[in-house]
């Protein structure tokens, strides 16, 4: 495989990548499935938000002891979660205890269509900032972490940024357990100055079916039990 592009990066985690490897297994069913997504998505939200965020202090504090400490946060302050329906909800809870204090959560609903392979977008909850309103919950995120397990051709994840850029982010963070050598590429070069891609594993192709090969299988599937649907 040719080397990835200079935004993306691999998780190299010996436990995470087990965790991978196990998650792989047919014999791991729906709950043991949801366990290890959010293990794997905590580790990988480490890893990517350390590169991602930077520490700031805000103001002072007491410790039970009654010694005064500074505060720390991080900076941009103005981050939300955008999990890709229906699978990213399983990397939600998962990124929510990595950062400090709670962040809105808004989604994208997208399917693949069975013969293009293509991304329809059939749910869309951002909030589309008016010019009568001066809340920070309606102005577009500094940064949006885009949570999707697999990253397959690449089609659904690219869509999702297109319209993440259009409402006005100024940086995306995707977070995805499983991707691709080719979606990686391609989304890759979506908006390549202002994303980054994190991913705990990748494998090298997709088979005619858009499905990554050895890859997991159907993630939505398996984890909500709708095996041939």
């Amino acid at each position: 495989m040719s080397p990835l592009p200079s935004n993306v990066h691999v998780a190299q985690h010996p436990c995470l990548r087990a965790k991978v490897s196990q998650l792989r297994s047919q014999q791991t069913g729906a709950r043991d499935a949801k366990r290890l997504i959010h293990e794997i998505s905590t580790m990988l939200g480490y890893e990517a938000l350390a590169s991602s965020l930077e520490p700031t202090q805000q103001g002072t504090d007491q410790s039970p002891l009654g010694y005064e400490f500074p505060v720390d946060s991080i900076s941009p302050s103005h981050v939300s979660l955008v999990p890709i329906l229906r699978s990213g909800l399983s990397m939600v809870d998962a990124l929510l205890s990595v950062l400090p204090d709670p962040v809105p959560v808004f989604h994208l609903g997208m399917y693949r269509e069975k013969t293009t392979l293509q991304p329809v977008e059939y749910y869309n909850n951002l909030p589309y900032h008016s010019a009568t309103t001066t809340s920070q919950q309606t102005t577009p995120s500094d940064i949006a972490i885009l949570l999707d397990p697999i990253i397959a051709t690449g089609a659904t994840a690219s869509a999702a940024i297109d319209t993440l850029k259009d409402w006005g982010v100024k940086r995306i963070v995707v977070c995805s357990v499983l991707a691709s050598h080719e979606g990686l590429e391609k989304v890759s070069r979506v908006w390549s100055e202002g994303v980054q891609i994190w991913v705990g594993a990748v494998d090298p192709g997709t088979d005619a079916k858009g499905m990554i090969k050895p890859g997991l299988g159907d993630v939505g599937d398996r984890l909500f039990l709708t095996i041939g649907k």
